[in-house]
């Protein structure tokens, strides 16, 4: 594992970054790109070397804090040039579900048209609405299994929600589309907000019949049938109790018979 930088480093990690993007033609790297290049060859060595999928998150999770200051630095410069260390530190913070920090990354890159390094396959994104729908996903499936997840499910809406309004006008395939729609429709039913649970979920099938939420589209769709009309005016609760009572017959007054 690398060494912490010192507080001196990451201040100038930070401020060079910064100045780099004020700049508006970078011929060469500066230091500071050379040291975050540096540190991501080895990380990356280092994470393919891990076989468990768990391990390797663990990893992520303890050298992202060294890519902080730079990857703060790019976003204040907002140069908009593309960057292997910014989208894999956005790539990385999705991993360890690190939503929050992925989505700021997230957010310059698709309002700055940045690419994404080619060994991640997917377009930036298409990249970004599967990512963050297979984390709200994984989360609410550790909710179900363990209750241990203490994430809100508020937080869960708001993260997939995000993801869809930064990707919606992009051409994404139906597929990741549906599944981004899967998770805000889950996250939602977490919420208790079951009836726009279903829009989205119906939404999702839509888009990629395969998706696989039938079965809970039934289910919720029968319950949202149950539920009364908020507009229908109901009856008070004292007069459905005296409706329910059983009246007294002549046989059961007092002094009869």
């Amino acid at each position: 594992m690398p060494p912490k930088l010192t507080i001196a480093q990451r201040h100038f990690l930070r401020v060079q970054a910064a100045q780099q993007g004020a700049q508006e033609d970078v011929a060469e790297p500066t230091d500071a790109e050379r040291m975050m290049r540096a540190s991501l060859w080895a990380d990356r060595r280092a994470i393919h070397d891990i076989k468990s999928m768990e391990r390797k998150a663990t990893y992520k999770a303890e050298v992202l804090p060294r890519y902080a200051d730079y990857v703060a630095g790019v976003l204040e410069g907002d140069s908009g040039r593309d960057d292997e260390i910014l989208m894999t530190v956005m790539v990385w913070r999705f991993d360890v579900r690190d939503l929050d920090g992925g989505l700021a990354i997230a957010e310059y890159a698709l309002r700055h048209g940045l690419t994404t390094p080619d060994r991640f396959k997917r377009d930036t994104a298409s990249l970004i609405a599967e990512e963050v729908a297979e984390q709200v996903l994984a989360i609410l499936d550790a909710r179900r299994e363990t209750d241990q997840d203490g994430t809100d499910p508020e937080q869960l809406v708001a993260w997939a929600e995000r993801a869809q309004a930064l990707t919606e006008d992009a051409d994404i395939h139906d597929p990741i589309r549906a599944k981004l729609a899967k998770a805000i429709g889950y996250a939602l039913r977490a919420a208790g907000n079951e009836s726009a649970a279903l829009d989205y979920l119906k939404d999702a099938v839509r888009l990629y019949p395969q998706v696989g939420v039938k079965k809970d589209i039934e289910r919720l769709q029968r319950k949202v049938d149950k539920q009364p009309d908020p507009d229908e005016e109901q009856p008070p609760a004292d007069a459905e109790q005296a409706s329910a009572e059983p009246t007294e017959s002549p046989a059961d007054a007092p002094g009869a018979g």
